[in-house]
């Protein structure tokens, strides 16, 4: 049983830690997913104050949870505090496992967000992740008097704080530097008027036209198949149709609700994707502080000009941004939704490079320089 049982703790552990530095990679979009969450169980009227309200520390969340998920693993692996731990990860799981049934369950969810964009798993595969895990960690939890410590006390606090801190500070690099990895519909080399068109071999959602009527002052739903025996226009009175999901496709483009307008209302999408030349893209979510790196980004609006290369400032609230853009009089200015600039700016704001619809680079706001550097080198 000893030997079984540290195949479970090494199973567990690099599990977590490697689930934790996958989502570390991007915490921003585990923190959309949270408030993905959140809304959805706002809608179904389950504490609708409370759920919005979450939504403002969903980020905070994200940082802490992925946090302890690596340094949960660690502590695992080293066999520290393992009463203590095999608690918070009991804990933890059946949370986790909650989340992901409740994906799968609903069906109101195309992943969970486990192992972030880079590992995208289906809600099924989730939740049977998850209830595997349950039964492994509750392996641990029933011996867990009988682990005793890899290292001495002295070494295994220093593992879990030398964790703790370079899991933060991953994190808060990337916060500002925007993913080492970049799994994402607007990644480096991709074309984006491409990434607006459904896959080949797509299937789309298969849906079937349902009616429904009230009969006797209740509500009664059938299909065109399926009309009951006894249907008469003088019993049955129709209240509306409606197309009822089956079966749940895969029939959408990776970029999603891409559509850039200018102030006046006309949609530019096509005509700027197509460009024949560079553009530069500066993707804005919200609103944009003044802050020491505006000097920076007023550098490479004029760098962008010597080069004759136009830019746009692309925001879902542009009408608060035009302001910061006074002593810049060329920049255009157009609004998105925000879904779309949630998954291009990981960095709020975060500059885009293009040929022909094609990203060439990008780069956070605190990366301007470097971004001054490539346009430096265009020809």
């Amino acid at each position: 049983m000893k030997s079984t049982l540290k195949i479970i703790r090494g199973i567990v552990g690099v599990l977590f830690i490697f689930s934790g530095l996958v989502k570390a990679n991007d915490p921003l979009g585990l923190a959309y997913k949270m408030q993905e969450f959140f809304e959805v169980w706002a809608q179904s009227g389950f504490l609708p104050g409370l759920m919005h309200g979450l939504n403002d520390y969903a980020l905070i969340f994200s940082i802490l949870m992925i946090t302890f998920e690596i340094v949960a693993g660690v502590a695992v692996l080293v066999g520290w505090r393992m009463r203590l731990f095999s608690w918070l990860l009991l804990i933890l799981i059946i949370f986790f496992t909650f989340l992901t049934g409740y994906a799968y369950l609903s069906g109101k969810f195309r992943s969970c967000g486990c192992f972030g964009d880079c590992i995208p798993l289906s809600p099924k595969a989730s939740f049977i992740k998850d209830i595997v895990l349950t039964v492994l960690i509750l392996v641990i939890f029933a011996y867990r008097n009988k682990i005793k410590p890899a290292f001495s006390s002295f070494i295994s606090i220093g593992v879990i704080i030398i964790s703790t801190v370079a899991t933060l500070w991953l994190q808060m690099h990337i916060l500002k530097h925007l993913p080492i990895a970049d799994c994402l519909p607007f990644k480096k080399g991709k074309s984006i008027p491409q990434g607006m068109k459904i896959p080949a071999g797509a299937i789309p959602d298969s849906t079937v036209i349902t009616f429904v009527y009230t009969r006797e002052g209740q509500q009664v739903e059938f299909t065109a198949d399926n009309f009951p025996d006894d249907f008469d226009e003088d019993l049955y009175k129709f209240e509306r149709r409606y197309d009822k999901l089956i079966r749940k496709g895969n029939a959408e483009p990776p970029i999603k609700d891409f559509r850039l307008v200018t102030l006046s209302g006309t949609d530019t999408t096509e005509a700027l994707l197509q460009n024949g030349g560079f553009t530069g893209l500066l993707f804005i979510k919200d609103k944009l502080d003044s802050a020491a790196w505006f000097s920076e980004l007023k550098a490479l609006y004029e760098k962008l000009g010597e080069k004759s290369i136009p830019m746009y400032a692309i925001s879902n609230n542009i009408e608060a941004v035009v302001p910061h853009f006074s002593n810049m009089p060329d920049a255009g200015m157009l609004k998105c939704d925000v879904v779309p600039i949630k998954t291009a700016a990981r960095a709020n704001p975060t500059f885009y490079l293009l040929h022909n619809g094609t990203i060439l680079n990008k780069w956070s706001y605190a990366d301007l320089k470097q971004a001054i550097k490539a346009v430096e080198q265009l020809p």
